[in-house]
């Protein structure tokens, strides 16, 4: 395949769109292995290789989250940019290759984005902290299987950030949503699960995400289907916890 890739490339505070023209990949490849085969390119005459992130190459990490001609993670639904192969492109086609763009998310190098910001909403309530004691007899406690489903759902969440980069707002609610949701809906988390959901978004809009107005962009680029009614929950209880006195 031959594919034309139009690459963002920073060092520092600016940056440009470099062109690299690649004319001898297998459509049976990743996308990240195509960026594989350029960087060797790139070495091999002299020049720097280009920066991105990579860990599991599994699709479970989150680690690869780029801008695919304006999509996050590329075409393919449900599918991170490791996992997306090269066939669902055209040969001949033009890719705009760009990181993350959101004010908390400042750009380290190349596609290299600071996804730190999603630590501190973890840090702020993203954990059981009562104790819950040893680890039970199965259905020694017992949880409906709605419920069971529910926190399945939202704990897929890989945290890849691409939810933050397809939002027209720059938000990162179905991420925390998602957080606050796998804790909330079981047995466990209930004790604070009120104070999480406050504590939560007090720390996500104060690292300058932006607001929620259910566009559902988030939802139609996450790599896991986190639905939109995880916003919904995680709004339900951040109302209960500041129209009650309950530290819950």
């Amino acid at each position: 395949m031959k594919l034309t890739l139009r690459i963002w490339r920073q060092h520092g505070s600016s940056g440009r769109l470099a062109e690299y023209v690649m004319d001898d990949l297998s459509p049976d490849m990743s996308f990240l292995e195509a960026l594989d085969v350029l960087n060797e390119k790139l070495i091999l005459a002299g020049e720097e290789p280009v920066a991105f992130d990579h860990d599991c190459r599994e699709g479970i990490c989150g680690m690869c989250g780029v801008m695919i001609n304006g999509v996050a993670h590329g075409p393919q639904k449900a599918t991170t940019a490791c996992q997306l192969h090269l066939r669902h492109f055209k040969d001949g086609d033009v890719l705009t290759v760009e990181p993350w763009r959101a004010d908390p998310f400042p750009v380290v190098r190349d596609l290299v984005v600071d996804r730190s910001a999603f630590d501190r909403i973890i840090a702020a309530g993203g954990y059981v902290s009562v104790p819950t004691g040893s680890a039970p007899d199965a259905h020694a406690l017992p949880v409906p299987k709605p419920d069971a489903d529910t926190a399945f759902e939202a704990a897929a969440c890989i945290g890849c950030g691409a939810c933050v980069a397809a939002c027209p707002n720059g938000s990162a609610m179905l991420f925390t949503a998602a957080k606050a949701t796998h804790l909330g809906v079981l047995p466990q988390g209930q004790p604070e699960r009120y104070q999480r959901a406050r504590n939560m978004v007090a720390e996500h809009d104060a690292l300058g995400f932006g607001g929620c107005t259910n566009t559902g962009a988030c939802t139609s680029v996450c790599p896991k289907g986190i639905p939109l009614t995880t916003i919904a929950r995680l709004n339900a209880d951040l109302l209960r916890a500041h129209t009650t006195k309950s530290d819950r």
